[in-house]
């Protein structure tokens, strides 16, 4: 996804989500219930670090006796050197700007590759060398780097893998393959939405050799070691945006195609930035997936979804309901930040149905429902000069 709100305008945000604004009096229940927002908005009370636990047994059975100790003391050194067991695919969280089930890359592994697809921001690289740490890997390990599509928050550090890992080869559909090796453009696009916070937030996009690239159009069936993964070309999102399909384990890995879901919860948020959604490319990119009937959807934000039949049908009338929505409030002729207040109040209303204050937050966090209203807009915008042009003068 191409945006984010910055950390310190969650509180603010959420309260408007929540209650539309203080708009009551300090001694009334909404007022209250602003103040109970904010409270549990602070990311020390929302977000819970991720603690890796490793079990090491106390005692082993010895011929009905206890084990020796120097046994138990060798044993024990032993199994505490030794990696965590990787699962065929595994959710790496990247604890984004400090926050977890924010933006979570995929490792495929097998006994002769590792895949990582979507690797995150290069402002986490150092978590995701960590992360792979805990699973017995380096950098220098992996055969491959996948990307569902180049916006920062899922393609930022692959220039700093290659940095580590020269002859990592890194897979991206041909739109954005361009701006992979030349970043500038990308870059400048991105500033405009994020200022000074850009750094902060993203870190340093290295650019990726040409050498390095190896240019998807969809259609393709790779094979990384024993993964055989089919591409589908699913724009809506974004122009250049590619949907990977586990053969093996029948997973989907759709970026932000299918939008914003926290561990499989059913609530489904739209992420529709700037520059380029389409709606209409959308709905056919959603019928793609649907028609693979795979078991299970990995999306960046946030790891599995175990319905997806279920989840997909939920995305696909969340997204109408934004289209008619964006399209009721332009029309009344607010201006810019009033119709942006408005969105926000009525997609917030509805989140508040099946949410708690603190997974609004965490939704609203991933979610910069700010730039998805304008990328809304932008898409008005553009379908309503097509129309124009095809109409008879």
């Amino acid at each position: 996804m191409a945006g984010r709100i910055p950390q310190g305008y969650i509180s603010s945000i959420l309260v408007l989500l929540y209650w539309g604004g203080p708009t009551a009096t300090t001694d009334d229940k909404g007022s209250q219930r602003e103040r109970r927002i904010e409270q549990v908005a602070a990311p020390q009370s929302i977000f819970q670090k991720f603690h890796i636990l490793q079990v090491i047994p106390l005692a082993i059975p010895h011929s009905g006796r206890r084990a020796p100790p120097t046994f138990l003391r060798i044993f024990g050194q032993v199994w505490s050197t030794l990696p965590a067991p990787v699962n065929p695919t595994t959710a790496i969280d990247l604890h984004w700007t400090g926050h977890p089930r924010a933006i979570a890359a995929a490792l495929l592994a097998s006994e002769d590759s590792n895949v990582l697809i979507d690797p995150g921001p290069a402002s986490t690289f150092s978590t995701l060398q960590e992360q792979l740490g805990h699973l017995g890997l380096k950098v220098d390990d992996l055969d491959a780097v996948l990307l569902t599509h180049i916006h920062l928050d899922h393609a930022g550090a692959t220039g700093l893998l290659v940095r580590e890992n020269p002859h990592l080869p890194v897979y991206v559909h041909s739109r954005g393959a361009s701006h992979m090796a030349d970043p500038a453009k990308l870059l400048q696009s991105a500033f405009r939405l994020y200022g000074d916070d850009m750094q902060r937030l993203y870190g340093e996009f290295l650019p990726v050799p040409a050498a390095n690239l190896r240019v998807l159009e969809g259609g393709e069936t790779l094979s990384l070691g024993t993964r055989r993964l089919q591409v589908l070309y699913t724009p809506g999102h974004a122009s250049h945006h590619v949907t990977y399909y586990d053969l093996l384990e029948g997973v989907a890995f759709v970026g932000d195609t299918a939008g914003i879901s926290i561990n499989g919860h059913p609530f489904v948020l739209p992420a529709t930035p700037p520059p380029d959604i389409s709606l209409e490319f959308w709905e056919t990119s959603l019928d793609a997936i649907a028609n693979l009937h795979p078991k299970k959807l990995f999306l960046t934000h946030f790891s599995f979804s175990h319905d997806p039949m279920s989840h997909i049908a939920n995305y696909r009338e969340s997204l109408h309901r934004w289209r008619d929505l964006s399209a009721r409030i332009l029309a009344s002729n607010l201006d810019e930040h009033a119709a942006m207040h408005r969105f926000a109040k009525e997609v917030g209303a509805e989140a508040a149905q099946v949410l708690s204050p603190e997974q609004i937050a965490e939704y609203v966090f991933s979610g910069a429902l700010s730039l998805s209203w304008l990328g809304m807009v932008r898409y008005h915008r553009k379908r309503a000069e097509a129309l124009a042009q095809l109409s008879p003068k």
